[in-house]
């Protein structure tokens, strides 16, 4: 029995913060630590935190609350806080939780393995917050939590002065890579079996700013096209501001690159626009998605929205709804705004009162819903090619199904009726289904799966699920698998 320290790693926020805990896991198996079993308490407890949101910081010290008890029972139990919260609360946070180990900033994930061995030998906490980067967290280690899709940076940090955000001040300037690295980790991950990956970045469109390329993105994804294995390319956040037309010039001349884009509006109005410093009107963002379902008329475009931004009128808010029933989205991230300390917008008068927030906040995510759902309707009846996902279905145990990614990055539902094809498929590999029922925020196919292509992603799950890789079909359970998945689009905006 392995008697090495077990760790667990929780996060919070936005995918950047899923893909840096990817990292930390990697750093900490690195130096020895093994995951902890499913219902088992860890060694070690990591918090990947957020400051997006109002209740960031009474979500991490009610968390913290909880895990006292449980460390002053168990000898040698460590707790780190780390990411944006820990960038911004730095030393507060071990005035507010003193059990806490080690607190460590957005901009040194690699230190944490020396931080929680110094803090262990000299019994005191460690708070190390670093201004700028030291390393590029790129060139760390990283266990990533899929065997056949898997985030890779672009970018780090963001250039913009969004007056709601303050996520430039906690991960600093845009840093690029350069196009060779990005590729070479994009080559080694096909190596490994991977078949879809998702560049990401705070702003990801912006990318080759720092080495003065405007054109640099739309190359990155052409260039991605000519890599062979690679079956799905997705990005994301793009700003509308820097969204030019190489890109999707790009997108719909690639064909590996999906016909999925995750264009934040915040708000339809120009005057809140300006309020927000986002440097595009809403005549801008709707010529953009006129132009990308020109390209792609079957692209499906999702968004993320802020209700009740200071100074919002009613008549602001109409016109956010009206950019909603003009731009179609598949889905949009809603948000009611959120007051974050140390951001201009926290200042700004005329605050918008909370009751008026929530109700239009309800308006809008009756709309978007109304909207999403007319549009999957659409499909009802087409086939489509999905990549099998772990995971992805709540109720995949109780209906019987499995759940895959089409193209349009929509989630499916279907029927593990593989009658016709003579075989199961396993995580990573693509079936053909046809589309049987339409809801708001996912698809169902019931009927017979029509075709199955058992790929490298397939055989690379099944390795790392510790079976043997051969021609035999094999089932993937029914259930919730074991291994996670990054879902290609976020539970949480980046900013964008």
């Amino acid at each position: 029995m392995s008697s090495a320290r077990t760790y667990q790693v929780r996060t919070y926020g936005c995918q950047m913060n899923v893909h840096d805990s990817e990292r930390l896991s990697g750093l900490l198996e690195d130096a020895g630590y093994a995951a902890a079993p499913e219902g088992e308490q860890a060694d070690v407890v990591v918090f990947n935190t957020c400051a997006v949101r109002e209740n960031a910081d009474n979500k991490l010290y009610g968390n913290l609350g909880h895990l006292a008890p449980v460390k002053a029972s168990r000898p040698g139990m460590q707790i780190a806080v780390g990411g944006c919260l820990a960038q911004k609360d730095r030393a507060t946070i071990t005035e507010r939780a003193p059990w806490v180990d080690v607190v460590f900033g957005t901009h040194n994930i690699g230190s944490l393995p020396v931080l929680l061995e110094r803090a262990r030998v000299q019994a005191e906490a460690q708070v190390e917050i670093l201004e700028s980067l030291d390393v590029f967290p790129s060139t760390l280690p990283t266990k990533r939590e899929s065997a056949y899709a898997a985030w890779v940076s672009v970018s780090v940090g963001c250039n913009n002065t969004c007056t709601f955000c303050i996520v430039p001040a906690l991960r600093g300037k845009e840093k690029d890579r350069r196009p060779g690295e990005i590729l070479a980790e994009v080559e080694a991950l096909v190596a490994e079996g991977v078949s879809e990956i998702t560049l990401l970045g705070q702003n990801v469109n912006a990318y080759g700013v720092e080495f003065g390329d405007r054109q640099a993105f739309s190359k990155l994804l052409r260039a991605c096209g000519d890599i062979e294995g690679l079956e799905r390319v997705r990005f994301t956040s793009p700003h509308p501001a820097e969204f030019t037309d190489d890109v999707i010039e790009a997108m719909a001349q690639t064909p590996n690159v999906m016909p999925s884009l995750h264009m934040p509006l915040q708000s339809g109005s120009s005057k809140v626009l300006k309020d927000m410093r986002r440097s595009y009107r809403q005549e801008k963002f709707l010529g953009i998605i006129e132009r990308v379902r020109a390209a792609m008329p079957d692209a499906a475009i999702t968004t993320d929205i802020i209700v009740g931004f200071p100074g919002e009128t009613e008549e602001d808010f109409a016109e956010t709804l009206k950019v909603v029933r003009e731009a179609r989205f598949a889905s949009a991230f809603t948000f009611q705004y959120s007051k974050r300390p140390g951001t201009p917008a926290a200042t700004l008068p005329d605050q918008i009162p909370p009751e008026v927030v929530r109700e239009r906040y309800e308006r809008l995510a009756a709309l978007v819903s109304e909207i999403a759902w007319e549009e999957n309707k659409l499909l009802v009846g087409r086939e489509v090619e999905l990549m099998v996902a772990e995971g992805e279905g709540r109720k995949d145990r109780e209906t019987r199904r499995l759940s895959g990614r089409a193209p349009d990055n929509r989630l499916v539902h279907f029927e593990a009726d593989f009658s016709a094809v003579g075989g199961e498929p396993r995580p990573g590999d693509m079936v053909s289904v046809e589309i049987s029922y339409a809801a708001p925020h996912h698809l169902v196919a019931d009927g017979p799966v029509r075709a199955l292509r058992r790929t490298r992603s397939g055989d690379a799950w099944e390795r790392r699920a510790g079976a043997p890789a051969d021609d035999a079909p094999r089932p993937v359970g029914l259930g919730m698998p074991s291994l996670g998945v990054p879902a290609p689009l976020p539970d949480a905006p980046v900013c964008g």
